[in-house]
């Protein structure tokens, strides 16, 4: 095996897809022997300590009367240089730009002061870039972190392409696609909980997501409409967020709330992606659309735009369909189309061949070969 490292991960602790990602990369690591170290505001939602290489560090925010806002970042880059000089970190690899790469600069630098030189590895995801790293107030600390990183990484090619074309950026940006565990996602069989949903043996379609605007919640409502119109059918809406309300309305504007549940966040998605026909992504904006992948990780062929990154995953005729942002009338054919008993079992087959690309088995390589790359050009670097 390879050089056993002490990595330190830096994310958030939540049900987005870097939090996501950062935590089951970090779980794999340390399958693979890898001392993992997790630093951030709470404990992440699919860390499991399981393994005896991973460890989690709660970055404390104290509260005085003269902050209006607790200053995370400054919290976030103290921890950081305490767990790199007590735990001995190799490196830190930290996901999404914002704040974790400024913080990590600044860790750097006290780290420095101290004859201590910890490569940073900073991995961009998407919104950090094409939402808010965009924003005026963010945008130069943006820039200057990442060309200040040693190593940069991008989910998909799109997200590298994108960030080259709003940011000065001088460093290379190394292009990693996400990931998702296959044994895990690997199909369920839940008959019965397929049944107790669609008793008359009706098609189930699911969307998963975090209900923002850019997520095109009611084009998942419109599409679901069109679909039930033509066949009996069932909507699974998994997730929470500002665009709930909305979409129930709109449930209950069209009169197709008993076909339609909304399950809020779920841990164990595998579960309902399990017993699914079609998956919705009519996004806006994806960087890489890593619920599209765990859903045909499930055998679920997908309906997307063709947007982002969606492209790089989502192949067109094969693992489902994509169209134009907004296209409902051409979703809705095509989702059509692919629930049609005779094309249904191709395209399952079809997309969980596709996912099996992106297993972790394939992709954690590339971050530890890239780990050592970085870990390399350091140490000549520190030597010169």
């Amino acid at each position: 095996m390879a050089r056993v490292m002490k990595i330190g991960i830096v994310c958030y602790p939540t049900f987005g897809g870097s939090g996501v990602v950062a935590t089951e990369l970090g779980k794999a690591l340390a399958k693979e022997g890898h001392q993992v170290h997790f630093i951030t505001y709470s404990q992440p939602s699919r860390l499991d300590f399981l393994n005896e290489n991973l460890f989690y560090h709660e970055v404390s925010i104290r509260s005085y009367p003269l902050f209006e806002y607790p200053p995370y970042e400054l919290a976030l880059a103290s921890k950081m240089v305490s767990v790199v000089k007590n735990e001995k970190l190799d490196l830190l690899h930290v996901h999404y730009a914002i704040p974790h790469a400024s913080a990590a600069y600044m860790a750097k630098q006290i780290l420095k002061s101290h004859g201590i030189f910890i490569p940073v590895v900073t991995t961009l995801h998407g919104t950090d870039i094409t939402l808010v790293g965009k924003d005026a107030s963010y945008e130069p600390v943006v820039t200057f972190s990442i060309n200040q990183s040693d190593g940069v990484t991008a989910v998909s090619n799109d997200l590298r392409k994108e960030t080259y074309q709003f940011f000065k950026i001088t460093n290379d940006i190394e292009v990693i696609p996400n990931f998702i565990d296959l044994e895990k996602f690997k199909k369920q069989k839940k008959d019965h909980f397929k049944k107790a949903i669609c008793p008359n043996g009706e098609s189930l379609i699911v969307h998963t997501s975090n209900f923002r605007k850019v997520k095109r919640i009611g084009d998942v409502i419109k599409v679901f409409y069109n679909i039930h119109k033509e066949i009996p059918s069932k909507l699974l809406m998994i997730g929470d967020g500002p665009e709930r309300d909305q979409a129930e309305g709109m449930c209950r504007e069209l009169d197709i709330c008993d076909d339609v549940r909304f399950l809020g966040k779920l841990e164990a998605v595998e579960e309902v992606l399990s017993v699914a026909d079609l998956f919705l992504m009519p996004s806006e904006k994806e960087s890489f659309g890593l619920a599209a992948l765990e859903a045909m990780a499930c055998e679920v062929p997908v309906i997307s735009s063709n947007t982002g990154g969606i492209p790089e995953l989502n192949v067109q005729g094969v693992t489902g369909f994509l169209s134009n942002v907004g296209d409902i009338e051409d979703m809705t054919k095509k989702a059509l189309f692919i629930l049609d008993k005779n094309n249904l079992p191709v395209f399952k087959e079809n997309a969980l061949k596709r996912a099996k690309e992106f297993d972790i088995a394939n992709i954690l390589p590339l971050y530890e070969n890239y780990y050592h790359r970085v870990l390399e050009k350091t140490a000549a670097q520190v030597i010169a």
